[in-house]
């Protein structure tokens, strides 16, 4: 374990509390019965005397009066199961165990690939219909009825895990290999056990999609940003690896200076222009060019460079306003 006066020392911002509750929420559509998808045997959980749901075995019975401490200890000896897939919906797929349903999400999955259309990330869900997946319990909450499994952590053992885990602490920088894109972030293989940067954590910049800054198979360095030994997770940080550019930026621009660009991106209220490694200022729409046009596009192309006029910073806020229509006078202050 990491002493505490080494804690102490780490330089690590906190994370917010929404960091691994984003995580589940993206995936998670056990509210969302329109969006599920099962194979015409499969049968809907029963409802307990204790408003609990339960699964009823081939024979109508209920498999265990405790199934939930059996799941217990199931999670704590870290064993392995071998569950068929018995539905799935958009966020993942869905198990049924000892009278208990569980799901898997999508990202805990080892071979799936990252989907841009939803309709065909469902169609390939679909595809695991009737297979049987070796998974562990990664998550179980008896009280909301939530059962999460893994396939990926059924690769990894308990002793590998745990030793990881002992010896990682909030401010490590580790090397680790990107094995699965989500919306929210990419998972990286740290050597057996894996962690999560989040797309709030991947770049200084803004990310559409974390397709758009890492790839699966590519190698990083990452900063390990929290460890959370109770529920077997690790936090990480890609962009932390390099300085943030919005320190000390109000000393860099100044209203009414005029900076070089390129065009990053092009959106319908405006135009993203990079102007130094992961910083960006926001041309608004209005500040891009006299009279009336239709879209941004109209006006510039991805990747063309631009001399624009700084009207705003604000370092804080990570906010800085260009304008490229009140550069009138550029040739005449090159």
């Amino acid at each position: 374990m990491c002493p505490d006066s080494l804690i102490e020392n780490r330089t690590v911002q906190p994370l917010d509390d929404s960091y691994w509750e984003e995580l589940i929420a993206q995936e998670d559509s056990f509210a969302d019965p329109a969006a599920t998808s099962e194979p015409e045997n499969f049968d809907w959980p029963a409802t307990g005397s204790n408003g609990q749901n339960i699964l009823l075995s081939a024979d109508g019975n209920v498999p265990d009066k405790n199934p939930w401490k059996k799941a217990q200890a199931v999670f704590h000896s870290d064993e392995a199961l071998e569950l068929r897939v018995s539905g799935y919906n958009k966020g993942g797929l869905l198990v049924h165990w000892n009278g208990l349903q569980g799901f898997v999400p999508a990202s805990q999955l080892v071979d799936f690939p990252e989907f841009h259309y939803e309709v065909e990330r469902i169609r390939a869900l679909k595809t695991w219909l009737d297979k049987t997946l070796k998974l562990k319990i990664v998550e179980l909450n008896p009280k909301n009825n939530r059962l999460i499994f893994s396939e990926r952590a059924s690769l990894v053992n308990a002793e590998q895990r745990d030793n990881l885990f002992d010896r990682v602490c909030p401010g490590d920088q580790l090397e680790g290999c990107v094995t699965n894109l989500a919306k929210f972030g990419a998972f990286v293989d740290l050597g057996g056990v894996e962690g999560l940067v989040h797309i709030s954590e991947l770049s200084w910049s803004r990310v559409m999609h974390p397709s758009d800054i890492v790839r699966p198979g590519q190698n990083i360095s990452v900063l390990v940003m929290s460890v959370d030994h109770q529920n077997n997770r690790i936090a990480l940080s890609l962009k932390r690896m390099n300085p943030d550019p919005w320190r000390g930026v109000e000393k860099r621009y100044k209203p009414g200076q005029l900076v070089k660009g390129v065009v990053n991106n092009i959106v319908n209220f405006g135009v993203f222009v990079q102007l130094e490694n992961e910083l960006e200022g926001l041309i608004h729409i209005s500040e891009l060019a006299e009279g009336s046009f239709l879209h941004p596009r109209d006006i510039v192309n991805k990747g063309q460079e631009v001399v624009a006029r700084v009207l705003t910073v604000d370092g804080p806020s990570k906010r800085l306003a260009l304008s490229l229509r009140q550069n009138n006078d550029v040739l005449h202050e090159q």
